[in-house]
């Protein structure tokens, strides 16, 4: 069947040729439309969002989806799911947003700050009087039935009495066209990272409707947030001796805290923290001394005063809470009850999550805040009451069966995409446990509009609204929020099912007002010059520093094994090649490749190139550099983050493109059968730019602190190490003084200018060794990393401070000072059979070194269990 538009444009002839590029698709019967009326003209946002996109930006939607795709690749939006085995999944954007109109949006937020208010209330009462529950109000089945509800709690006092600076709210509009209430997030309201990325990626494509609509700003919430927090926080600044508040010197210390990488929504964390400025945590960076909250820095522990939490109630203390928690901090609600930090939201809030409250919540509002509730909650019955499911019961065929709280069995009651179900037995079961169940009425959620293959479609859609603490006390929303649409044939909505999320625009009859929420001007002492460096933080950056210079040789080195296999020095070279590849993790083993003929081994060199061939490959180490640097994200400028992603993208899209299957050869290993020689040739050219762009990106772009002494300090490890490898290989075989074998190492020690420019036409060992050894201005010549590396380490260890500093001699010890290292008379000194023993000894002397100085960096920054604990007592 085809579908004509029903677009109602007043427009210009010109026009209509565009338009009928944009297909629509009937809306689902029985759903408010939220892009047309039931007469089928267009809601007036939309009519003004189209008139103003003109026939150019009509004919375009199709290159905007490309465009938001490749936004989301280039930004390495993710979102994990568990059952993808920790891969991440790109995140879902759709191109067009949900428009609000502002009438519409005043009572949205009214209802949302109201329910924030009674998600308050109910809160303190449930760990303070329990009035609600001594009066029956609340049954107290929901409430200490729920895993939510935290024992360990009762009785806790928050600062300012405020246990929740964060309430979400999920709504959908009914087909009345009333939107309703469907649940509430109160113990780690997930989505505020992802509506700013949404954001910043929707807006950029519409710019010109988007001000002319005059969108509300988001913003100035987010500041909200963190002043509420960092005022809260300034209760807990206090000082060992006269518990004083101490307000007048540093600000507070805000950390975020994630479950880490292998969490659902990860990239939000990193993205929020990083937008938010504060510190991103993970339970093991944080540790307990004498009631307060410590982080482990590079300089030793720094006081934590603030932690805005992502790490679910059960998981945050493994003392009090869950024992088997390897994710949180032991002692934090110990530290919490002392009053020396404050947790936002404060642990225990998750009880008000169950959705068998909304059936008490009008008679809540009414007790606690003398109020009817604004919004409307979906209709709801709690079957544990026994009017209540005969009720139920009654709708049973229509209705959604939930659990009352999660974990209990009612986790297995069907969804409305599960098909028909056998009531019979669903009665039976609640009957045997009605606690557990909750039924809710049925709401078909209302139909936003979806650009998607050329057509104007619409998929169901839920908002979540996003209430944020103020100072004072008061609730304000931010305007807008996340968005998420159904998948594809299914009416409900979540993202692990492969759901979608849109931005949501709130229209404004008012220009944007900026809202200044910065603390008083800042005094000449107050100036910081250095950022905090967690433990965790140190490591990214030593690993992204080894990661980024490991994949730089080996890409010149991969560059060059191909390059010369077809050359007439192939054969005379080639167990020094196999070797120089082995050793480099190019190819899993030399000794599979000793009777393999030079295009047995080329092909498993390419085969070995992708990410999933093993760890040490070009792939792997691509992949590795990125993850080290997503943890760092906040450290790295935008150009260097998005350099970083593309050199794993691209190659990764290259080599797919490069089309080489596996097969066997010589029952050895598993290699590339064909491949295009030339697009993996250029595809290798590009991602040297790239890595050397990386290079140039984290020497020029990156402020001279300890984190970036840790990265130089990673690089040159890596530098010394692999070219101490790379000399050696070839010092071993003997083949130093052949042309072949020289010409390779001025390549690989890219000194291949700087030795024609003073040796021109000269093939002389001495010289050789003299530029990529003994010469300390060669950027890779061995004695100036080496040195270089040495001063590095001394900085950092001077830098780190206090007890610290009396360990900067081991540093000495280990790595003695390149003027006593074997001058370049010795270095040349020959066996008759070509090996330069000095030479060997040398190399295996610098990896012994430089491997000997990583392990102790490690030691002494990345971990801290028994030497933090003498710090803070000393």
């Amino acid at each position: 069947m085809a579908y004509q538009s029903t677009l109602p444009f007043d427009i210009a002839a010109a026009r209509i040729d565009a338009l009928a590029l944009l297909r629509t698709l009937p809306a689902r019967e029985g759903h408010w439309d939220e892009l047309r009326d039931p007469s089928g003209q267009l809601r007036e946002p939309w009519r003004h969002f189209f008139e103003l996109l003109g026939e150019q930006g009509i004919a375009r939607l199709g290159d905007g989806v490309a465009a938001v795709a490749q936004q989301v690749r280039d930004n390495d939006i993710t979102y994990n799911v568990y059952a993808d085995n920790g891969k991440p999944r790109a995140w879902s954007l759709d191109l067009l947003p949900l428009i609000i109109d502002e009438d519409e949006w005043a009572v949205i937020e009214r209802g949302v700050a109201q329910r924030a208010r009674l998600m308050e209330a109910i809160v303190a009462d449930i760990y303070g009087p329990q009035t609600l529950l001594h009066r029956g109000l609340l049954p107290s089945a929901l409430v200490f039935g729920h895993p939510g509800y935290l024992r360990a709690m009762k009785g806790f006092m928050p600062a300012f009495g405020r246990f929740l600076q964060i309430v979400a709210v999920d709504l959908a509009r009914a087909p009345s066209g009333a939107w309703t209430v469907i649940a509430h997030r109160t113990e780690v309201p997930s989505g505020l990272g992802y509506v700013l990325e949404n954001r910043l990626i929707v807006a950029s494509l519409f710019s010109d409707p988007f001000r002319a609509m005059r969108v509300s700003r988001l913003a100035p919430i987010y500041s909200q947030l963190i002043a509420t927090i960092a005022q809260g926080a300034r209760e807990t600044m206090r000082d060992d001796e006269g518990g004083r508040s101490d307000t007048s010197g540093d600000a507070p210390h805000i950390a975020l805290l994630s479950p880490g990488p292998f969490s659902e929504t990860w990239f939000e964390h990193v993205f929020l923290a990083r937008y938010l400025g504060v510190t991103l945590v993970e339970g093991k960076d944080l540790t307990v001394r004498h009631d307060k909250l410590y982080l482990k820095t590079l300089a030793g522990l720094s006081r934590v005063h603030a932690v805005l939490r992502r790490l679910d109630d059960a998981f945050c203390d493994p003392v009090e809470l869950r024992a088997d928690s390897t994710i949180g901090v032991p002692g934090l609600l110990q530290v919490m009850r002392a009053g020396n930090v404050m947790v936002s939201n404060v642990p225990g809030a998750g009880f008000t999550e169950s959705p068998a409250l909304n059936a008490f919540l009008p008679g809540l509002a009414k007790t606690l805040l003398d109020e009817v509730l604004e919004l409307p909650t979906v209709p709801t019955w709690w079957c544990g009451e026994e009017a209540a499911r005969r009720e139920a019961f009654e709708r049973l065929d229509s209705a959604l069966i939930a659990p009352t709280w999660p974990g209990a069995q009612a986790d297995q009651a069907p969804g409305i995409d599960a098909g028909v179900q056998e009531l019979a037995a669903w009665r039976e079961r609640i009957e045997r446990a009605p606690d557990v169940f909750t039924v809710q009425e049925n709401l078909p959620f209302s139909t936003t509009p979806r650009f998607h293959d050329g057509a104007l479609g619409s998929r169901p859609c839920v908002l979540r609204a996003y209430a944020i603490a103020n100072i004072d006390g008061s609730w304000s929303v931010l305007p807008g929020g996340f968005t998420r649409l159904a998948a594809d044939k299914r009416a409900t909505v979540s993202m692990q099912f492969g759901g979608s999320s849109v931005d949501t625009w709130v229209m404004s009859s008012q220009p944007g007002a900026g809202v200044s929420l910065r603390p008083a001007p800042m005094k000449p002492g107050d100036l910081r010059k250095h950022r905090t460096v967690s433990s965790r933080a140190a490591e990214n950056l030593f690993w992204a520093g080894r990661y980024g210079e490991r994949a730089e040789n080996n890409v010149r080195l991969c560059r060059l094994l191909l390059g010369m296999l077809d050359g007439s020095d192939a054969e005379a070279l080639f167990p020094t090649l196999t070797e120089l590849a082995s050793q480099c993790g190019l190819i899993p083993s030399a000794d599979k490749l000793a009777n393999a003929t030079p295009q047995a081994f080329e092909r498993a060199l390419v085969a070995g190139l992708p990410e999933s061939s093993w760890a040490t490959s070009i792939g792997g180490n691509l992949a590795d550099q990125a993850r080290a640097s997503g943890e760092i994200r906040d450290r790295l400028s935008t150009d260097h983050w998005r350099t970083i992603l593309a050199s794993r993208n691209d190659f990764r899209d290259a080599l797919a493109r490069v089309a080489f299957a596996d097969a066997e050869v010589e029952g050895v290993v598993r290699i590339g059968r064909d491949y295009d020689r030339l697009m993996l040739a250029g595809a290798l050219e590009h991602l040297a730019t790239q890595l050397c762009a990386i290079s140039g990106a984290q020497g020029d772009r990156m402020t001279r602190d300890e984190a970036w002494r840790l990265l130089f300090i990673g690089r040159h490890i890596e530098r010394v190490s692999t070219m101490a490898t790379f000399l050696r290989v070839v010092a071993e075989r003997g083949t130093l003084a052949s042309p072949a074998a020289f010409d390779l190492l001025l390549q690989l020690f890219d000194s291949t200018l700087t030795y024609r420019s003073l040796y021109p036409g000269r093939l002389e060992v001495p010289a050789l060794i003299d530029l990529i050894v003994v010469d300390q201005t060669n950027p890779r010549g061995l004695y100036g990393v080496y040195a270089r590396l040495r001063t590095k380490l001394d900085e950092i260890a001077a830098a780190a401070g206090g007890a610290r500093r009396a360990q900067a001699m081991r540093f000495a010890d280990l790595l003695v000072h390149a003027d006593a290292l074997p001058d370049l008379t010795a270095l040349c000194e020959t066996r008759e059979d070509g090996r330069c023993d000095a030479l060997i000894a040398l190399c295996d002397r610098l990896v012994a070194t430089v491997g000997a100085a990583s392990n102790e960096v490690s030691a002494r920054y990345f971990s801290h269990a028994n030497t933090l604990a003498a710090q803070v007592t000393s």
